[in-house]
């Protein structure tokens, strides 16, 4: 029997605990995500973009830095949204503080949407028919995922805290066996579906996070399937007792960045 599942809401409501930890401890795209993003799908000087999850900005200063303009970035939590507008005062951006199904973004307005390892938290089908109308005939959709774990290597440091962390999954986990970021097939197939892109396409690279024993805990701190834990500081503890004892100190995380592109027919 697959592990409960937590449940969207309260997911969504998981990452704002401390928000500086999170945006310290999440590891940052790799750079070819943002050349595509510039290169194919029209980021640049002027851009009319939304950014749906945006969290503590972890994309949203490298959308800023390429020219979006302006930018509105969506996020439910309202300490995400807060740490998000200090950190990135540019009269560009503007933070809505809502859940993307309820937000107040006109249609037919922006050449890029994009979403950074949120959204597998969102009803796929129903954010998908959403997109294709707020982008303008020609505009872009963007999805991609920083995902922890790569099944073409061996992951010591994964199996040696299953039992530890052992509980409820998240949507990323998908529904078929395979990450949702990864499962290239349901990904291409839901954008498909839609009947409203005239292109759509995937990329995927695989590379090493390496961390130290606090970096291993700070990191996985910031997971909702430990954040919500109410033995939360005992699990953390034992990661960074596994981390040191086990693997003196070096933890090796296999990592598989993702991304899914889409253009809006004209």
């Amino acid at each position: 029997m697959p592990p409960p599942r937590l449940a969207r809401d309260a997911g969504r409501r998981a990452f704002g605990a401390d928000p500086a930890n999170y945006h310290g401890a999440r590891p940052d795209y790799p750079e070819w995500v943002y050349r595509t993003l510039r290169s194919r799908c029209g980021l640049g000087p002027g851009a009319a973009t939304f950014e749906i999850g945006a969290g503590t900005g972890k994309a949203t200063g490298r959308l800023l830095e390429a020219g979006a303009d302006p930018l509105v970035a969506v996020e439910p939590d309202s300490r995400l949204a807060e740490f998000l507008r200090t950190a990135h005062p540019d009269p560009a951006l503007t933070v809505l503080l809502s859940a993307f199904e309820d937000a107040a973004l006109a249609e037919a307005a922006f050449d890029l949407g994009v979403c950074g390892t949120a959204f597998h938290w969102l009803d796929e089908e129903a954010a998908l028919a959403r997109i294709t109308r707020l982008l303008r005939p020609g505009g872009w959709w963007a999805a991609f995922w920083n995902v922890f774990g790569d099944d073409s290597r061996p992951d010591p440091f994964h199996l040696a805290t299953l039992e530890l962390l052992e509980g409820p999954s998240t949507p990323s986990a998908g529904e078929r066996g395979i990450p949702f970021g990864l499962d290239t097939e349901a990904r291409l197939a839901a954008l498909t579906r839609t009947g409203a892109f005239d292109i759509v396409d995937t990329a995927m690279s695989t590379w090493s996070l390496v961390l130290d024993e606090d970096q291993a805990a700070a990191l996985y701190a910031t997971y909702s399937t430990v954040s919500l834990r109410p033995d939360r500081e005992a699990v953390l503890a034992g990661l960074r007792r596994i981390a040191r004892d086990n693997f003196g100190g070096r933890v090796v995380r296999n990592m598989t960045t993702s991304l899914y592109i889409a253009r809006r027919a004209a």
